[in-house]
């Protein structure tokens, strides 16, 4: 946590009667009840304290947030590892005195912060709360601040930096998680999340900084000073007119008959889908009246995320069946990811995987691309980009029409900051995604998008339907050009750091020490690359081309009979997942025996490698 000082009078002989026996903790409880301004959290400490529960204390205060794949998330409440007033205040001073650092022209320039609807009665704590503090920390130290002054998705804020010329933007939010999180996620000037070595500088400089300064918790600077801007008219007029360069059929758009049932999940989503509609042509998409205003409770689902399928989309399908609607776009609470459903002709509904959409998406970009390019165009200058756990469909779309195709680690930070580097080379990226519902159509945004897909899904469903095709059948069309990619992505939870440890241990040490294993019940491994250690035994090195990333779990089997299996902790939530994808070569299209041949090995993974009986593995469906 860093040196911060000596005890001052606050509440000293308080403390000092009240001491744990841990001089560390005393410190550490000490610190928190000297520099928290927020009633509710403070009491929450005193409380703790009161009642002798050191090992709680300890747990709260002596260890701190770090940067995950989608910057700092955790649950709100008081403790130095929480998200709450004084933890947002001490990552801004360290961002602020980082940025002071790097750029002379930081002040002028200047900051974009942004936040969602989520928030906390117990802990007094919510979003546009902590977004009048971040900014507050930079306003007090003179720097020009663009707070938007209403809610917006989270790609509005990648958006807003690179429009407004900022130096880096904050994003407060926890995106799809449960209710009882929020987050702090943080980009840079390019317009991309922060990637290594960024983050672990910025968590150097706040550890250095940790007591706040004068005017830090002066949340209402936001509104009395001249440096703070509103950015909200001018970005999102920016932004919906950025969204036509990917409209390809705005005749089509205008006249067609088709309906569709957009959710936004309680969150910030429904005002700018409806806008993004709009700017492509459209009739406003029908909204779920339930969920279409922000509840920072999520009253009506079990949990906020579109990809847990049609146990959470139940309201959006029955409103659809009730207007006639064939296509639900469900973006998630801070609009970022996108979700979509279509009615079958028996009248069932497919809700599509984040892989299937990304075929959809892969070939609609590219088929428009195509339709419109210059004669002189260069395929070979185009670029499509997915995480290595995503499906590989687009390296096969990418080797038959001659396009390239990239991978990077998991999270969009990577994708991004990639995607960047490809543009400032003159190369021409269409497409980019992650399976977990993460798609980025063209590069207005550097992140992942969901008003953007969601729009985009809609011009594409309408144009199929003049073909006389729905989404699902042309997704088997892709799969009949390109190969078969059959996929199935899941996770176990688990709360126990050492279990996920010791399971990801067990695998790099299986048949002896150091050594992987070369089966996995009955099926052959041919090659296993190991991110967290840098191992590829595919690599004439054995040396993983993909960065190493310590910070996380993330082992990767590739079989003898084609498969390739995943297992990664997430970045931003208590899970082990799995990704395991069969890729068949075109012409090969038993899809059935295809799809019995992933769930056997997928068995035997889980079986053999997770043991979740035996690690007290919580399965997903329970």
């Amino acid at each position: 946590m860093g040196d911060c000082g000596a005890p001052g009078d606050v509440n000293s002989n308080v403390l000092v009667a009240r001491s744990t026996g841990d001089a560390q903790l005393d410190k550490a409880v000490w610190q928190w009840l000297s520099w928290d301004k927020n009633q509710k959290t403070k009491e929450q400490i005193e409380s703790l304290l009161q009642d002798g529960k050191h090992k709680e204390l300890r747990d709260r205060l002596c260890c701190r947030l770090t940067f995950g794949t989608a910057g700092l998330r955790s649950a709100m409440g008081a403790g130095f590892c929480y998200i709450n007033d004084l933890t947002v205040i001490q990552s801004t001073q360290g961002i602020y005195k980082y940025l002071e650092r790097n750029f002379s022209d930081f002040k002028q320039r200047g900051f974009v912060v942004g936040y969602d609807t989520r928030g906390q009665v117990t802990s007094n704590c919510s979003s546009k709360k902590l977004a009048k503090l971040t900014a507050a920390v930079l306003l007090a130290k003179d720097v020009l601040v663009y707070f938007f002054s209403t809610y917006v998705p989270t790609p509005f804020v990648p958006y807003a930096v690179q429009q407004l010329g900022a130096v880096a933007g904050v994003m407060i939010t926890a995106s799809h998680n449960r209710k009882e999180d929020n987050g702090y996620k943080v980009y840079w000037e390019n317009g991309a999340q922060i990637t290594s070595p960024h983050d672990k500088e910025i968590i150097k400089c706040i550890e250095e900084c940790v007591e706040p300064w004068n005017g830090s918790w002066n949340e209402n600077l936001v509104d009395t000073s001249p440096l703070r801007q509103d950015p909200l008219k001018k970005i999102c007029d920016s932004y919906m007119e950025d969204l036509t360069k990917i409209c390809y059929h705005r005749e089509l758009n205008v006249q067609t008959n088709l309906k569709f049932v957009h959710t936004s999940f309680h969150g910030v989503g429904h005002d700018y889908v409806q806008l993004a509609f709009k700017a492509f042509g459209f009739q406003p998409p029908i909204p779920v009246p339930e969920q279409k205003d922000p509840d920072p409770d999520f009253s009506t689902v079990k949990c906020p995320n579109p990809e847990e399928g049609e146990c959470v989309l139940e309201l959006s399908l029955r409103l659809a069946e009730k207007e006639n609607a064939k296509v639900v776009v469900a973006t998630d609470p801070d609009a970022d990811r996108l979700a979509v459903a279509e009615q079958q002709e028996n009248g069932c509904w497919k809700v599509f995987t984040g892989n299937e959409l990304a075929a959809l998406f892969g070939w609609w970009m590219f088929s428009r691309w195509k339709e419109n390019c210059s004669q002189d165009a260069d395929v070979s200058n185009v670029y499509m980009l997915a995480t290595t756990v995503s499906s590989k469909i687009l390296r096969a779309i990418a080797l038959k029409e001659g396009f390239h195709f990239e991978e990077t680690l998991p999270g969009f930070k990577w994708i991004g900051s990639r995607v960047k580097n490809l543009l400032d080379n003159g190369k021409e990226v269409l497409f980019a995604f992650e399976e977990s519902i993460g798609f980025m159509c063209g590069t207005s945004v550097l992140d992942k998008d969901g008003v953007s897909a969601a729009v985009v899904t809609a011009e594409m469903a309408t144009y199929l339907q003049g073909q006389g095709l729905t989404l699902a059948q042309k997704l088997v069309d892709i799969y009949e050009t390109y190969g078969y990619h059959i996929s199935k992505t899941s996770y176990f939870l688990c709360y126990d750091p050492p279990t996920i440890k010791r399971i990801f241990e067990r695998l790099r040490n299986f048949d002896g020490p150091e050594s992987y294993p070369s089966c996995c019940g009955i099926y052959n491994i041919l090659h296993v690359r190991d991110i967290t250690t840098g191992y590829d035994s595919s690599q004439p090195n054995k040396k993983s081309v993909l960065p190493v990333s310590r910070s996380s779990q993330m082992i990767t089997f590739t079989f003898q009979n084609g498969c390739v299996a995943t297992l990664r902790t997430s970045g931003t939530e208590p899970k082990i997942k799995y990704y395991a994808e069969m890729c068949a070569l075109p012409g090969h299209s038993d899809r059935s025996v295809l799809e019995e041949e992933l769930q056997k090995l997928i068995e035997a993974l889980i079986a053999n490698f997770l043991e979740p009986d035996k690690n007290g593995l919580t399965w997903r469906s329970a």
